[in-house]
């Protein structure tokens, strides 16, 4: 095979929220795309995000959260990437995050906040625009 490499991407769930179902519909949905997808599952630390972002050599983490607490884990898992060298990984929330939020979620570092409902192929397409890779 030739050409760039699949993008890699790491999914978690931080905090304390136990719904996965969502992001196990986009780690499938990326993973029919092509992409290689990590799913470090539920009940993840910020620490323990970021050990697998490195560990993965990931290019993308994305970022699940339905509880409320983006305000409070983003900005730490932000802060971790940056410490651990890992600043040039690209960073996605999903869930219920409020619209008045996603301002600061950007400013703060974020590439794309994804709400629900949002089409598979947008995300999809935002990944391989955003990291270099044709639409296939």
């Amino acid at each position: 095979m030739t050409g760039a490499p699949p993008v890699r991407i790491v999914l978690a769930k931080v905090g304390l929220d136990g719904h996965d179902r969502g992001i196990k519909v986009v780690a499938r949905a990326l993973r029919d795309a092509g992409m290689e997808v990590i799913y470090a599952g539920l009940w993840q630390t910020p620490e323990a995000v970021v050990r697998t972002i490195a560990d993965e050599d990931a290019d993308w983490l994305g970022l699940s959260l339905l509880s409320g607490a983006h305000m409070t884990l983003v900005p730490r898992v932000l802060q971790l990437l940056r410490e651990a060298g890992l600043a040039h990984v690209g960073v996605l929330v999903g869930g219920i995050i409020p619209e008045a939020d996603i301002p600061r979620l950007v400013e703060m570092g974020v590439a794309r906040v994804f709400g629900p409902g949002t089409p598979l192929d947008e995300i999809v397409h935002f990944l391989r625009e955003h990291t270099g890779v044709a639409d296939g």
